[in-house]
């Protein structure tokens, strides 16, 4: 194996083994493959941190849904787990626009509480929604959005 090749493998080594490579190209060309000043690739989105309009976490993106068609984030799904290794957890549909990024936070913030949670759209494992434009209409109503 050439100097090149290793040199290569070795810098996509991380602690306790490989890091996720996009590619041969991700680090000798220079393209930004997870995040630019902009852009956020979604892999690091899920997992981030959701905290509330008093500064408490709420939960953390579970992941977001995308609609086919226009390739638009509409929403991103906050797992928010009230019990014992994810037992009840919910899922909370959030419609994108009502996130904002906290630079200093390292995270989402968002106008809830823990205590509006109670009213918010959700589902759990077992109840998941059919993400329809009925469904849409009324999680964006509740969050005072058009939809």
């Amino acid at each position: 194996m050439g100097g090149r090749e290793a040199r290569g493998r070795d810098e996509e080594r991380g602690r306790g083994g490989w890091d996720r490579g996009y590619g041969s190209d991700d680090r000798n060309r220079g393209l930004p493959m997870d995040e630019t000043s902009h852009l956020i690739a979604s892999n690091k989105v899920e997992g981030t941190a959701v905290y509330g309009g008093d500064g408490r976490r709420l939960g953390s993106i579970h992941n977001f849904m995308v609609d086919k068609l226009t390739g638009r984030v509409e929403y991103a799904v906050m797992a928010y787990s009230t019990g014992f290794l994810g037992m009840g957890t919910r899922y909370y549909p959030l419609p994108w626009r009502v996130l904002s990024y906290d630079k200093r936070a390292g995270g989402y913030r968002i106008e809830l509480t823990e205590r509006d949670l109670g009213h918010a759209p959700s589902f759990d494992r077992e109840s998941e929604p059919r993400f329809d434009r009925d469904y849409g209409g009324r999680v964006h109503d509740y969050y005072g959005l058009n939809y």
